[in-house]
């Protein structure tokens, strides 16, 4: 028998299942972000997550853990799919992100470190490299607040031990951080503000009643409130079924400590199909969904032979040539794609509010994201 199917007591209804002003089902990035700005506009607002783990997992907890906007080649591609206006309200968008976690937070409690990014172009272009980052550079001075967001640095290559490497490009606003300590910490900022995680309860829908919406659950918990958001991201299809949002594996995996490691910082290739810091003196390597997008774009959390040796082949012929290790963890997370970058937020009915599609940049939007829709909701207007 189901622990809670017509048995909860009257204390529990009166307190952890009350109705609220605000449910949100995902604790995610996004879900917390945005109870965050809600309680911070109005903290007489009665805010409760719901969220299906025990955890949050999705991309949250399972992602690299980069702060980062784009590598040049991956924005060299959304300046011709998005357009050079988008392609800039995006980056702007995410760089606005870690400049807030650096405002939100001790940079010591999630191990943020503005270490710089690079990039590793390991293929001839069809383009003047140079002259395509000037023009990245002036595209990206208001968004970025400097001019010179991206410099060559060929001669690093040889000094951090890479091989096949052509170019080398640094971006110095750029870092990384460890998402399970950010999650750790934004629970606990929304839990001293007041709201209540329900974990363990799996939302199957919700219907409209006289006086709200009520939560259609696996466990038949009785959850009432005045107006839903709706930020499960990858697995927004269930709730959503029409929105452009579907999930998009991410796999990683992690290398045994490397004497004298070489390297530091935050690190892409490929258009940001591959990237890959260093953890302590481990490296963790992430990407290479792109050599089977189909198969990828999976709502399991899993591992599979193919891109694990994509990644291992890559680690061993570009990062750590002649190098010895093992390879000590593996494992993936799921990313909310769709065929536009941009993250959705809307009301899609009356009291019904949805902000998904953080397209692998999770870390960096879901701060403004949360924002964006909580202003929606308050009836304010917003930048972004």
């Amino acid at each position: 028998m189901n622990a809670f199917a017509g048995t909860s007591s009257v204390w529990e209804k009166e307190s952890f299942f009350r109705k609220r002003d605000v449910l949100i089902i995902g604790a995610g990035l996004s879900g917390l972000w945005s109870a965050y700005y809600l309680k911070k506009m109005n903290p007489s607002l009665s805010v409760a997550i719901v969220e299906r783990g025990m955890i949050p997992t999705g991309a949250s907890t399972r992602n690299a853990g980069f702060a980062c906007f784009g590598s040049v080649t991956e924005l060299m591609k959304d300046r011709k799919t998005m357009g050079d206006a988008d392609m800039v309200k995006l980056v702007s968008m995410r760089y606005a992100g870690i400049r807030r976690i650096m405002q939100t937070f001790n940079p010591a409690e999630i191990d943020f470190t503005l270490c710089g990014g690079y990039e590793l172009i390991t293929k001839d272009h069809d383009t003047d490299l140079n002259k395509e980052i000037r023009s990245l550079n002036t595209l990206l001075a208001d968004a970025v607040e400097t001019s010179s967001t991206f410099t060559m640095q060929d001669g690093k290559i040889c000094n951090f031990g890479f091989n096949s490497v052509k170019h080398l490009v640094q971006n110095d606003l750029e870092g990384f951080l460890h998402p399970g300590k950010l999650c750790e910490q934004l629970l606990k900022l929304v839990q001293s503000l007041g709201v209540t995680i329900l974990n363990g309860i799996h939302v199957d829908g919700y219907t409209k009643t006289g006086t709200g919406f009520e939560l259609t659950t696996a466990q038949r918990v009785e959850l009432k409130a005045d107006r839903l958001l709706i930020c499960t991201n990858a697995f927004a299809s269930q709730l959503l079924p029409r929105a452009d949002v579907g999930p998009a594996r991410g796999q990683i995996l992690l290398t045994s400590e490397i004497p004298g490691l070489k390297f530091k910082g935050a690190f892409h290739a490929d258009e940001g199909f591959y990237y890959f810091r260093n953890l302590g003196n481990r490296v963790l390597l992430g990407g290479a969904r792109n050599i089977d997008m189909d198969a990828e774009n999976s709502p399991r959390l899993e591992i599979t032979d193919n891109i694990q040796n994509a990644l291992e082949s890559f680690l061993s012929r570009f990062i750590l040539p002649g190098t010895s290790y093992e390879i000590t963890d593996r494992w993936s997370g799921i990313m909310g794609m769709g065929s536009e970058k941009m993250p959705l937020t809307a009301e899609i009915e009356p009291g019904v509010f949805y902000a998904v599609r953080m397209s692998g940049m999770g870390v960096a939007l879901t701060p403004i994201v949360g924002e964006k829709v909580a202003l929606m909701m308050s009836g304010k207007p917003t930048k972004y």
